[in-house]
């Protein structure tokens, strides 16, 4: 249990949890991970028979990642310390970890929310608004992301490497623990209102603004690719019409402006298809997200002369469109011409160009992300341990025999002058 001034109500969660365990002959520990709490809350928590870990670290995240390491037991069920979980109800947790689960949710919305346990906000836009986000942005079938109360086994948990330190490590678990294939479930848990006479820690605007932009920065498909794909084409399609005149609608004429738009669509869209395949590489070499064999593939045809050769091809593109431009100009006496005639040549060869130079960037950067860095590997550290150990024993082994070298020829010089002396 994460804490942080709880003295109201970390005594009961303690003493409930303990319940819990003796009734249904489960061997286990509460342990409070501690925050840096000022009311006590630490005392009655050990009074209570929790073992208490301090967490220096602030953050909710960060209390709940310290608590986990210090944890002893194979299964680690969290929740928090305000009485607004049933800690006696933990059963059917440790039923399905016990069944071969990885992560263990509870949900709220069907177990059953109190009268006053959750704020109208929450229990009708907040939840249900970011659940939503996550399951589209990810295959889950989650339906409650950010319930406090879960189970997991302590060291499928560790091996996600969760870093983020607020609450948005509830996102972040759910989703890295999907994004990894583990084995994730769900069942009902009901939530109360809380025992503490204090606000709670919790702060709706901030907090759930920080869970929306943990879910968009792990899914660069929909930060980036799909807006920049339905940017270029909306931009493709427009450019293409307005390309050999205006385009009436009703008693609306698109032109050349509109033109201008549209190159600007496809350069922006183009360019956001890019970062999300950055960011798709750069996360998997780094360990952030699981490998995307589409990705793979992709980057293995986009090789660095590919990219050269696409790059090279959209130049002479927009080379071709800006000489047929400049003999536009030249037929006009390079006097002054119509943008309605001239910017349906210059506009198209400028974004040719552009992209052109992009694409050339792009090979460049993806193949420096593709230098894969030597990783020691556990039988690499071992391998080394080894050798460093055979190299000891070798070194040991020759200054022992050296010393019993000298050893025996200080006995036979000792043995040779002995007559002389007497």
């Amino acid at each position: 249990m994460p804490c942080l001034n709880e003295a109201e109500t970390v005594e009961t969660c303690v003493r409930k949890a303990l319940t819990c365990m003796r009734e249904h002959d489960i061997d286990g520990e509460v342990v409070i991970a501690d925050n840096g709490s000022t009311d006590g809350s630490q005392q009655l928590a050990r009074d209570a028979g929790a073992r208490v870990v301090h967490v220096e670290e602030k953050g909710y995240g960060n209390a709940l990642i310290g608590g986990i390491r210090a944890a002893r037991g194979r299964y680690v069920i969290m929740g928090d310390a305000d009485d607004s979980y049933d800690f006696t109800a933990l059963l059917p947790f440790v039923e399905q970890l016990r069944d071969g689960a990885d992560l263990v949710m509870g949900n709220r919305f069907k177990g059953g929310i109190a009268p006053g346990a959750m704020p109208p906000l929450h229990r009708y836009l907040g939840n249900p608004v970011l659940s939503f986000v996550g399951r589209l942005f990810f295959p889950s079938a989650i339906g409650d992301f950010h319930c406090g109360l879960r189970g997991f086994r302590r060291d499928s948990i560790l091996r996600l490497g969760l870093q983020t330190g607020g609450m948005e490590f509830a996102s972040e678990m759910v989703v890295k623990s999907t994004l990894q294939g583990l084995d994730v479930r769900e069942v009902p848990t009901t939530l109360s209102p809380d025992g503490r006479s204090r606000p709670p820690h919790l702060r709706s605007w901030r907090d759930g603004w920080r869970h929306l932009r943990f879910l968009l920065l792990y899914s660069p498909r929909w930060l980036f690719f799909l807006p920049g794909l339905a940017l270029m084409v909306l931009g493709v399609v427009a450019g293409t019409a307005l390309a050999f005149g205006p385009v009436w609608i009703g008693e609306l004429a698109f032109d050349v402006d509109t033109l201008v738009g549209a190159s600007a669509a496809v350069v922006i869209g183009f360019q956001a298809v890019l970062f999300a395949l950055f960011t798709k590489v750069y996360a998997a070499e780094e360990g952030f997200l699981p490998e995307d064999r589409r990705i793979k593939r992709l980057v293995d045809v986009i090789t660095l002369e590919r990219g050269l050769v696409a790059g090279g091809l959209l130049a002479l593109a927009g080379l071709a469109g800006l000489v047929a431009s400049l003999v536009h100009w030249q037929v006009r006496s390079f006097g002054e011409l119509d943008p309605r005639e001239s910017l349906r040549l210059v506009v198209p060869s400028a974004t040719a160009l552009i992209m052109s130079l992009q694409t050339v960037f792009a090979a460049l950067f993806i193949s420096i992300l593709g230098i894969r860095r030597t990783k020691e590997t556990p039988i690499d550290v071992a391998a080394s341990a080894a050798e460093e150990a055979a190299e000891q024993v070798s070194k040991e082994t020759a200054a022992e025999a050296a010393v019993e070298a000298a050893g025996e020829t200080a006995v036979e010089t000792a043995g040779e002058s002995a007559p002389a002396k007497a």
